[in-house]
C-alpha cells in the first residue's frame, strides 16, 4: 500500500490506531476491529502497515549534514535510572553560548523521527538534547511495536526524574547560555507540562498534544507555555478546559492553538496522521517562541 494521508482512513480506524499505539488495545484487537472498516481488497494488516512510520522517507536533516555536530552521550540521573543515554545536537559553527532545548519523545523512546527533530532545532541555532527513556531497558529497539511494549514496563517515577536530570544537564552545559526550553510530543507533551510544574527556572515549554498536569500543580508553573492541540484528538483535548481554567487562575503566561480537522500526532511527518500545513505552522510558532524566550 502506498503512502497515505489521514483522509484515506476511516475515522474509526484512526481512533483504533491511536488506542493501539498508546497500548490501550493490542495488535489482535486492532486488526479485528479495523477489519470492519477495510475497503474491498484491503486487509486490516495492510491498514496497519500503511499507518506505520516511514522514518527514512520523512527525515528532513541527514545525520551527515555538515552544518550540525552530533554526539551520543550519557548523563547521570541519580534519582532516576542512574545513567541515561541521549542524542545531543548542536550547530557545527556555533558562535557564543547558545540556548538549549530538551526534546521529549513519544511513548516509543528515542526513535529516528525524534532524532530528526533534534537536528532541525540545531539548524535553527539551538543546542538540542533528546534523551532515551528506554535506556534502562536497553534503549530504543528499532521496532515501534517492541518499543511500545517496552515503554509500558518503565518505572514512570524514575523516568520523570530522568527528564528532570536531563534539564539540569542542559542548564549546566558549558556551551549553553543557561536557558532551557522543552518541547515534547504526545507522551513527551505530558512530560513538558510536568517539567513546567517542577522546574521554577524553566525558560519555555511547548507541549504538543500532551496530557495536562493536575490542576493543583498548575500554580507552580513559572515558564511561559506554547500549547498545541489537534482538533480531532478527543482523548487529549478533553483535558484542556480544566487546564485552561487553572492556568488563568494561576496567572500563567500561555498561548494555546488547536488546529482544526487534524489528528493526534499531526506534527509527526513519518505517518499518515501528519498534516503538513498544521505542522509547519505549529513548528514555526515553536521556533519563534523559543527564539523569544531562550535567547538574550
Amino acid at each position: 500500500m502506498s503512502r497515505k494521508t489521514a483522509s484515506d482512513f476511516h475515522p474509526e480506524v484512526l481512533k483504533l490506531f491511536d488506542k493501539y499505539v498508546h497500548g490501550v488495545i493490542g495488535r489482535r484487537d486492532f486488526l479485528k476491529s479495523a477489519a470492519r472498516y477495510a475497503a474491498a481488497g484491503v486487509t486490516a494488516e495492510a491498514l496497519l502497515n500503511a499507518l506505520r512510520p516511514r522514518f527514512a522517507e520523512a527525515a528532513q536533516v541527514p545525520e551527515a549534514d555538515p552544518r550540525i555536530k552530533i554526539e551520543r552521550i550519557s548523563y547521570a540521573s541519580p534519582q532516576g535510572s542512574g545513567t541515561v543515554r541521549g542524542y545531543l545536537v548542536r550547530p557545527a559553527k556555533a558562535s557564543g553560548k547558545l540556548p538549549t532545548v530538551l526534546v521529549v519523545h513519544e511513548n516509543r523512546g528515542l526513535n529516528p523521527h525524534i532524532e530528526d527533530i533534534a537536528r532541525r532545532l540545531a539548524l535553527d541555532n539551538f543546542i538540542a538534547f533528546a534523551p532515551d527513556a528506554l535506556t534502562p531497558l536497553g534503549g530504543y529497539p528499532g521496532d515501534e511495536e517492541k518499543a511500545v511494549a517496552l515503554f509500558a514496563k518503565l518505572d514512570q517515577a524514575k523516568t520523570r526524574n530522568d527528564f528532570l536530570a536531563a534539564a539540569d544537564y542542559l542548564k549546566k552545559l558549558p556551551d549553553g547560555n543557561g536557558k532551557v526550553g522543552v518541547v515534547g510530543f504526545c507522551y513527551g507533551g505530558g512530560i513538558a507540562n510536568f517539567l513546567a510544574t517542577r522546574i521554577p527556572d524553566l525558560a519555555a515549554a511547548v507541549p504538543f498534544y500532551g496530557a495536562q498536569p493536575p490542576a493543583e500543580e498548575v500554580a507552580k508553573i513559572k515558564a511561559p507555555l506554547l500549547i498545541h492541540y489537534a482538533g480531532n484528538d478527543q482523548r487529549i483535548d478533553a483535558g484542556w478546559p480544566a487546564y485552561e481554567t487553572a492556568l488563568k487562575a494561576a496567572g500563567v503566561k500561555y498561548q494555546e492553538y488547536t488546529y482544526p480537522g487534524v489528528e493526534h500526532g499531526f506534527n509527526n511527518d513519518t505517518t499518515p496522521r501528519y498534516d503538513a500545513p498544521a505542522a509547519k505552522l505549529a513548528w514555526q510558532r515553536t521556533i519563534d517562541f523559543f527564539n523569544k524566550n531562550l535567547r538574550g
